[in-house]
């Protein structure tokens, strides 16, 4: 032990440079959430039961979505909140599929549900603006047609808005199915799908409910959330100049409107889990580059060491951007000095040291989860009988690391697109660049074997 010891603080600045990041990004937050959990219980009131229902539009983007429309339509007929007060509105944006002839026999199925559909071939963010000016209401909602809704998630969304007057905008929170996750055959995707849900759960129940606090939530989820219509039309609406049409309206209510950005953690949205690595990869690219572009869109003059402490944006550049190179160089460093005779304990114990770290965090998170989950218990029991995944998931989050830092790299060099190479095509890229580098490096060998040859011939043919 005292040789452990010793070795921590004769090297101490070679891995305390890097655990103080999940010191201060993980850990510390990760305490500071139950004091927030403390304080919901005790300061904050209980959402009125509401003695009636005011009238909300519900927001449908759809694009090729037969495949999920139908269960996302069916699970807004079994929402809790009346039907008679809930206007669907329904907004394609160019599907090649049978999406509107799913949407058709729904009307025939469900005369009781006012839903229209509208088409717009301009974009997503041109399609919601339409539905925005359709809308009709007190409040209106989002959510993707690739998710359903929990029961009460209407219901515990509206009572909130209700129940407090400051709160103009919320989030909901995301999770992924956990049925569809029950259903995976595929053993390896099935172990992914679950790790998913952990970091889903962990990020929006205990994240984002501590981000709250501090009015720094990054985005309104563009797969569910809702605002005051007296709200959304006072802002420039949805932005069709970037991939992360949500995070820019965010930004508008914080920065143009003065308004706090809040989340509503009872009320859940469940989408599809991912089915392969690849889709993992192109979505967590397009959600980096969206958090690029936003941040460019609402540059903040307000620089300086202080800034971190007292600017939600400065933290996620420092995190999510300024870190991203030096991990990344660290990563390869560590390599080099197992090769030049640095002693591999060193390397062991730092190691060991941020992942024991990260999942301590992982740990905690676990516990706030737990606590907001108790009003399902289903869904609390499905998370807190997998408390396993907590060691997985700062490597499933490192791998994840990767697939953001190729979205840095990628925005840098290309446009704005909704079209994102995957993790197949990327490698395909790559193999086409280093066989094109081999092939200039075997023609220069060869170009300068024939000038050595032709010599050689030359001063044969003199002799």
């Amino acid at each position: 032990m005292q040789s452990i010891i010793s070795l921590l603080t004769n090297d101490i600045f070679f891995w305390m440079a890097w655990v103080i990041i999940p010191l201060i990004m993980e850990i510390i937050p990760g305490f500071l959430g139950i004091f927030i959990l403390i304080k919901k219980r005790l300061v904050y009131k209980e959402d009125a039961v509401l003695t009636y229902c005011p009238d909300i539009t519900l927001i449908i983007p759809v694009y090729n979505s037969s495949d999920s429309l139908w269960a996302c339509l069916e699970s807004v007929d079994k929402s809790t909140y009346p039907n008679k007060n809930i206007s669907l509105i329904l907004v394609d944006n160019g599907s090649r599929d049978n999406s509107f002839e799913i949407f058709v026999e729904y009307q025939k199925t469900h005369l009781d549900m006012n839903a229209k559909w509208l088409n717009s071939k301009q974009g997503k963010s041109k399609a919601l603006n339409m539905a925005l000016f359709n809308s009709e209401g007190k409040y209106i909602i989002h959510i993707d047609s690739d998710g359903i809704l929990h029961p009460d998630a209407l219901m515990n969304m509206v009572r909130r808005f209700e129940s407090n007057d400051n709160i103009h905008c919320m989030t909901g929170a995301v999770l992924t199915n956990p049925d569809m996750i029950k259903d995976e055959k595929n053993l390896f995707m099935r172990f992914i799908q679950k790790t998913e849900f952990y970091e889903y759960a962990q990020a929006f129940l205990a994240g984002r409910n501590y981000e709250a606090e501090l009015n720094s939530i990054f985005t309104l989820s563009g797969a569910f959330s809702a605002f005051r219509k007296s709200t959304i039309l006072k802002t420039q609406l949805y932005n069709t100049e970037t991939v992360c049409e949500d995070t820019q309206v965010t930004f508008q209510i914080r920065y143009l409107l003065k308004k706090r950005i809040d989340i509503c953690e009872n009320a859940l949205f469940f989408v599809d889990p991912i089915d392969s690595i690849n889709r993992l990869y192109v979505q967590r690219q397009r959600w980096q580059r969206g958090e690029i572009e936003v941040i460019h869109m609402f540059p903040d003059r307000k620089g300086g060491v202080a800034s971190v402490l007292t600017n939600f944006m400065s933290r996620v550049l420092i995190y999510d951007h300024t870190f991203a190179f030096p991990r990344m160089i660290w990563y390869f460093a560590l390599i080099c000095l197992a090769f030049i005779g640095y002693p591999f304990r060193y390397i062991g114990i730092s190691l060991i040291l941020i992942y024991v770290m990260y999942v301590l965090s992982a740990f905690l998170y676990y516990i706030h989860v737990c606590i907001y989950l108790s009003w399902d218990r289903p869904l609390k029991r499905f998370y807190a009988w997998k408390i396993g995944y907590i060691l997985v998931l700062p490597l499933f989050n490192f791998m994840v690391y990767w697939f953001r830092f190729a979205g840095i790299i990628n925005s840098i060099k290309g446009t704005s697109t909704w079209r994102t190479r995957g993790f197949d095509e990327e490698i395909k890229v790559c193999r086409e660049i280093i066989s094109a580098d081999f092939n200039f490096l075997k023609t220069a060998i060869d170009k300068v074997k024939k000038n050595i040859y032709e010599s050689d011939e030359e001063k044969t043919t003199t002799k």
